[in-house]
């Protein structure tokens, strides 16, 4: 029997070939789709997860099983159905599935039930993407007339794939997500499949899947008034603002659901949490006086800190890295934020922020950037932190913001990696923390002169905190046996211990 000529499927019926425009169209755009479920994911679930590595980790993990479960199912089903008949109704279900997961997603997660979430955004991952994936085996059935062009076939399907797959990456990632709310990418997707899903089925069956259409539009209205949306979709955030009902003029800016500032609109002396209080009695201890300052700012959130020093020491000048410009306009539109002579305000990394800075030209540099409730591992390494000692005046000081949580893996290794910078050090905290009993907010103090730890502490009680604050063997016990962290070893995700 010869291994050549046209392949049928077990129905005893010859499915004819399929143009090889329409072949690569259809690889590519499904490819591309699944991609853009995933990065899209990413944002949905920031708001009620964070934007940490564990859960990158969890969505490229699901992504990757339903493209292999699409791939290994579309490939046995190819072989007992017609696969012309098959792919519209992939598309359209995918689709109707794509645009349902914002409502699903958000939905979920206003109920407060983390393994209901989970659930709820595995499924929005795992349905589309293992449908989409089942495209490209079903399109290789019948783009295969003559087994002696298997490599070549399989090889250019595979290779558009991957392409399509780049693209809706790249894309996602650079416009649509900086351009576009992440509901409409989703609705929008949804729309595109269903219409792909139409032309396919019309030049099959000569008339549209009219029932994914309902669906699609449903999806489409169920993600507009789903619940948890954000005031601006941010490239990196969910950002919202919300009014203090204690305060009128009180402002807080909630990223990905967490509380990250604090603005008065009316008074920029006026500082809320604890932390920023904290920063304020560090700065009156250990440079006191009403002289202004050069400083520094890793991570702009609301801008409070810059503000408040450019109110209580006239004349200084701050400069600010934030990499989300999308909440730079937040800041500029409803928190009153407004740059000038004393505030320069930077869209770039924190890391090559830094180091565009010249030596020895600042008197104080802030640390306050997050994502989530982690500092960027690549801005709590030794090599970064030298970058900030080399900033610093002589007299300088380093004070930044942490977040951990007990037994403070990540706190401790941050402390030891500054002393290996920094000639001295010191460490403020609530006291349960200092005793490595609580967590919450921590704020690190380094400088190469000495510390007048007193002079924080009157600080500290200025501003009505009960802080402690050790430097010294103290500091040495608090630390432990903590790692130092470098660009080459730096877990900061795993020593970050999540508040349960």
């Amino acid at each position: 029997m010869s291994d050549a000529g046209p392949t049928s499927s077990t129905t005893g019926r010859a499915s004819a070939p399929l143009a090889g425009w329409a072949a690569g169209a259809l690889v590519f755009g499904s490819s591309a789709a699944v991609l853009v479920v995933e990065l899209v994911a990413l944002r949905l679930l920031a708001p009620y997860l964070g934007l940490t590595l564990e859960t990158s980790t969890l969505v490229i993990g699901v992504a990757l099983a339903a493209i292999a479960l699409g791939s290994w199912l579309g490939g046995r089903s190819a072989d007992v159905v017609l696969p012309r008949r098959a792919i519209a109704p992939l598309l359209s279900v995918s689709g109707a599935a794509v645009a349902l997961t914002p409502f699903v997603v958000r939905g979920a997660g206003a109920l407060g039930d983390g393994s209901l979430l989970l659930l709820a955004a595995g499924l929005c991952i795992i349905v589309p993407g293992a449908l989409l994936s089942a495209v490209t085996p079903m399109v290789t059935k019948l783009v295969l007339t003559d087994l002696h062009e298997t490599g070549s076939v399989v090889g250019r399907l595979s290779g558009i794939g991957t392409a399509g797959a780049i693209v809706g990456t790249v894309v996602t990632g650079f416009v649509l997500i900086s351009r576009v709310p992440v509901s409409w990418i989703m609705v929008g997707l949804g729309v595109v499949l269903l219409l792909a899903a139409v032309v396919v089925e019309v030049g099959v069956r000569r008339r549209p899947p009219v029932q994914p259409l309902v669906l699609v539009l449903l999806g489409g209205l169920g993600a507009v008034v789903a619940p948890g949306s954000c005031d601006a979709e941010t490239t990196y955030h969910c950002a919202q603002v919300v009014e203090d009902p204690d305060r009128p003029s009180g402002r807080l800016l909630v990223l990905d659901g967490l509380r990250h500032s604090y603005v008065d609109l009316d008074d920029p002396t006026h500082l809320e949490f604890g932390y920023t209080q904290a920063l304020a009695g560090v700065v009156d201890g250990l440079l006191p006086g009403d002289e202004p300052l050069r400083a520094y700012h890793l991570g702009g959130g609301g801008l409070t800190f810059p503000r408040y020093l450019a109110a209580t020491r006239p004349g200084t000048t701050s400069v600010v890295s934030e990499i989300d410009p999308g909440v730079l306009r937040v800041d500029a539109e409803r928190l009153g934020a407004r740059t000038g002579p004393d505030l320069e305000v930077r869209v770039e990394d924190g890391r090559r922020g830094v180091t565009r800075l010249p030596d020895a030209s600042r008197d104080l540099v802030v640390g306050d950037a997050f994502g989530g409730v982690s500092v960027p591992w690549h801005l709590t390494t030794r090599e970064a932190v030298a970058q900030v000692e080399r900033v610093l005046t002589p007299t300088g000081v380093y004070a930044a913001n942490l977040i951990d949580f007990a037994p403070l893996g990540f706190a401790r290794a941050e402390l030891a990696t500054l002393r290996q910078v920094f000639d001295h050090v010191a460490l403020a905290a609530e006291p349960d923390t200092l005793t490595r009993d609580g967590g919450g907010n921590l704020v690190a103090i380094a400088s190469d002169r000495p510390l007048d730890l007193a002079a924080v502490e009157v600080g500290f009680e200025t501003q009505g905190l009960d802080w402690d604050v050790i430097d010294g063997e103290a500091l040495t016990r608090w630390i432990g046996d903590a790692q130092v962290l470098t660009d080459d070893d730096a877990p900061v995700d795993q020593l970050l211990t999540p508040h349960a």
